[in-house]
């Protein structure tokens, strides 16, 4: 075969041009086989270094909150709990009293700047760089003042309600981070915060005016939902739709007011801030000396476990002629004026229920200026039948302080029981065990004679002296 080389070709591995590109101009001659380069081979060296900048720090923590977005929410909410159950002090402590309002200030500046500067709306530079973080902000203090304002509660009535409370109010938070709740804007929020409002002077006012009542919570309402008119002006200045501002501010705001108002009528929310310390059921109380009471009851077999959280003798076994004793101890801030509260005994009747035995025990206390709170006794006044009992603590006009249940069973037996007995003394919150109030106090007083009550039901009222 005859092979013709023109004139200026240059040898393969001389020439210069790209392999499979067609010269400039030209085209391949027909069925040459001419590879097609793609553009992956004339790649520029520079080009193979990533120009995208990396994520900083900043970056990253955003994008994590931005996945644990809900997550994020209920451990901020939770962190603020945590904060007062750990730091909260008294109710009447000026330093909480302080903290709360801050707490309510800084909230509501937040919750109007969200009014102000919605999503279509810039933030100012001065809060262009912790703007992100306003929410967390929001959920903390909720959560702080919810968390202080259900411990008040919690101290002031039996328990139940203020745990139900705290869950309704979690509930609402987060259900204002549900979709369908977003697009109502603010409205859990204010509805919280107007809640908060109310709550702060509802423990407030009975401090500084060193009494509780109807009309005290009535104030607190009023002045409740004057906060929430004074921030629809407010708002008013920078959004002058009315409509979303009565849609966000006006129908959460005043209808949290309507609902509180609704629940202390109800009797649901309790009296702040009375709050009982202890509360036990013993066979027999007596004031042994000034400020020192000695509290007996049954002893317990070791094998009877469920009765280590028991007060005395919540499992109570009665003989002919004796009556439980409702021993309490009731704190009120130092200063407060004298009240009455009503001892009530219930029995569960196989036929008909819970049924109130009497009309209750009235009793006249106050506050002794401890942290110990005042104490104070009671019977029902006749020999309890077998079965479950309740006794309750509860103000003048019927708003429940403590409850306590116990069991009544018949005694057979008529040899001694073995008892224990324990000291309450003026300080100690709790009763200790006699033995080792003998060790802290070896020359405690003789015992004094107890005087004999007037009551007809069987109450023995503590003496003159007594804190």
């Amino acid at each position: 075969m005859l092979t013709v080389t023109p004139p200026e070709s240059k040898p393969q591995d001389e020439s210069t041009e790209v392999p499979g590109v067609p010269v400039a101009g030209g085209t391949s001659p027909p069925a040459a086989n001419v590879a097609v380069a793609t553009s992956a081979a004339v790649v520029d060296p520079d080009d193979l270094v990533s120009t995208e900048k990396a994520p900083t720090l900043v970056d990253r923590v955003q994008a994590f909150r931005a996945k644990y977005e809900k997550q994020e929410m209920a451990l901020f909410f939770f962190a603020g709990f945590l904060y007062d159950v750990l730091t909260l002090s008294s109710i009447d402590d000026k330093q909480t009293m302080v903290q709360n309002f801050v707490y309510l200030a800084l909230l509501a500046g937040l919750l109007m700047l969200e009014q102000r500067y919605t999503a279509d709306a810039e933030p100012p530079k001065l809060l262009a760089k912790v703007w992100r973080f306003r929410e967390d902000a929001v959920h903390f203090l909720l959560g702080s003042l919810l968390s202080a304002f259900t411990l008040f509660l919690f101290k002031s009535s039996s328990g139940i309600t203020p745990l139900l409370f705290l869950a309704v109010m979690f509930s609402l938070l987060v259900a204002n981070e549900l979709p369908r709740f977003r697009q109502l804007g603010p409205v859990i929020r204010v509805a919280l915060f107007s809640l908060c409002v109310t709550l702060y002077f509802a423990s407030l006012l009975p401090v500084l005016l060193s009494r509780v009542g109807w009309w005290i919570f009535t104030l607190s309402v009023a002045l409740g939902s004057g906060s929430i008119y004074g921030m629809l002006r407010l708002l008013k200045r920078w959004r002058p739709d009315e409509k979303a501002l009565l849609r966000t501010v006006a129908v959460p705001g005043f209808g949290a007011q309507a609902a509180l108002l609704g629940c202390y009528f109800l009797g649901v929310i309790p009296p702040v801030p009375l709050a009982v310390q202890y509360s036990g059921i013993y066979h027999q109380v007596k004031r042994v000396s000034p400020g020192v009471y000695h509290l007996t009851s049954e002893q317990r077999p070791w094998w009877k476990v469920w009765t280590l959280w028991h007060h005395g003798d919540q499992d109570f076994t009665v003989r002919p002629g004796e009556q439980p004793v409702y021993f309490f101890r009731i704190f009120a801030p130092k200063g407060f004026e004298r009240y009455r509260v009503r001892v009530r005994w219930y029995h569960d009747h196989p036929q008909k229920g819970w049924t109130q035995q009497g009309n209750g025990f009235l009793a006249t206390v106050s506050s002794n200026g401890t942290e110990g709170g005042y104490r104070y006794y009671a019977q029902p006044g006749t020999t309890p039948k077998p079965g479950d009992w309740r006794v309750v603590l509860e103000t003048e006009d019927g708003h429940e302080i403590n409850r306590l249940g116990f069991t009544v069973t018949p005694d057979t037996r008529t040899e001694p029981r073995p008892t224990t007995v324990d000291v309450s003394a003026l300080k100690v919150i709790k009763p200790i065990a006699l033995a080792e109030w003998e060790k802290s106090h070896p020359r405690a007083a003789p015992a004094v004679p107890e005087a004999p009550s007037a009551e007809p039901q069987g109450v023995v009222e503590p003496g003159p002296t007594a804190p």
